[in-house]
């Protein structure tokens, strides 16, 4: 610990506490405590609006090595509640680093705490399942679990309306590459126009979206579909984002009228949460979830095996699935639903994250397949 640190605590709702110190800004945080098993990627990992309400355990033993730059941010500003690490590296040597990770967190208000064992936390969530908890400097323990237990819980939270945009805007960037190749980049024109719903979005997906030659307008969560429609688009993208899928009741309404317009629909993660849920499905909350870049996922068409990045709380019931309405996806680790497909409409989605690349691009044919389906219906 440094002179400039503070001793802290973790403090799970089951009154687990684990001590270490600051860094970042010292203020606390509660959240519902999950663990992501990445190896790298924290800045995309700690912008994602999904993680809106969530202390952000991550099990790698060293976060922070490759810093902190402003182009691979997935959203402006931070939702999470709190990072956990067993340490956050001293030093930040990649060349396109800004700012470090300590300094990231207190320019966003969230607070860090390092020095513990993140793998133990992982073990107690992983057996008794994710469960609130704070990050705090407060030394009264006690008092501490108090704030714990009277914080919200998952279930029952409508949080994309909490992350979305307030108004519609359009995206023209491409994805990023290395600027010794962007000076003879050739992109395809935007010829395809797209309609995404922000539940959450990140800005990846309509990176990819442009780079396959879409022209994308983005609409907040609430926006009603007959404003979707009003804009003719030639398709309609739904987006990942934080929560509870049941709870965001317009949303629902409004992807089921989505679906009735004919209209080509590409949904991820709570997309594909909400598109279920229009169509009759069910979903539920899993134990401890699914956060990390190396998740195998089967495509069932093709039985080839992807490696995917997830991050997502809730799942589909597959014994749920209405008529017309196939699986097309299956998580490995347990069975679990991660996409579906109408088999009479151009409609289908996925759980987990094929802007994320892990693989790094064994789901990005989805998107291609995204831009087959447009083209078809046009």
């Amino acid at each position: 610990m440094t002179a400039q640190q503070r001793p802290a605590v973790l403090v799970l709702e089951n009154g687990r506490v684990f001590r270490g110190s600051t860094f970042g800004p010292e203020i606390e945080g509660i959240g519902e405590v999950v663990f992501n098993t990445a190896l790298s990627g924290y800045q995309e990992i700690l912008s994602d609006p999904s993680y809106a309400g969530q202390i952000i355990v991550m099990t790698a033993p060293q976060i922070g090595n490759t810093g902190i730059n402003r182009e691979d941010m997935e959203a402006a500003v931070l939702h999470c509640r709190g990072l956990v690490v067993r340490e956050a590296s001293p030093v930040s040597s990649n060349w396109r680093s800004e700012v470090s990770l300590s300094e990231f967190l207190a320019e966003n208000s969230v607070p860090g705490i390092e020095g513990i064992d993140t793998r133990a936390i992982t073990r107690v969530l992983r057996d008794q399942g994710a469960m609130r908890g704070a990050i705090s400097t407060d030394t009264d323990i006690d008092r501490v679990l108090a704030r714990v237990k009277a914080s919200p819980a998952m279930e029952g939270q409508n949080l994309a309306s909490t992350v979305s945009c307030k108004d519609s805007y359009s995206w023209g960037q491409p994805s990023w590459i290395p600027p010794e190749f962007a000076e003879g980049r050739v992109l395809p024109s935007a010829e395809h126009q797209i309609v995404a719903y922000d539940f959450g979005l990140k800005r990846n997906i309509l990176r990819e979206l442009r780079t396959i030659g879409c022209a994308t307008t983005v609409l907040p969560a609430d926006a009603p579909a007959s404003e979707a429609l009003s804009r003719n688009p030639h398709g309609i993208f739904l987006s990942n984002g934080p929560g509870d899928p049941a709870a965001v009741q317009q949303g629902i309404e409004t992807v089921r009228e989505l679906v009735a317009s004919g209209i080509p629909i590409f949904g991820i993660c709570l997309g594909h949460q909400l598109l279920s849920l229009a169509l009759g499905a069910k979903t539920y909350k899993l134990p401890f979830g699914h956060h990390g870049g190396n998740h195998p996922v089967m495509d069932l068409s093709t039985r080839k095996v992807e490696i995917t990045s997830q991050n997502h709380g809730f799942a589909v019931d597959a014994s749920t699935l209405p008529e017309g309405v196939r699986c097309s996806h299956k998580n490995l680790y347990d069975d679990t639903v991660e996409g579906i497909e109408l088999i009479d409409k151009p409609v289908f989605s996925v759980q987990y994250h094929p802007e994320a690349s892990p693989g790094p691009h064994d789901a990005s044919y989805l998107f291609r397949r995204f831009l087959d389906r447009v083209r078809s219906a046009r």
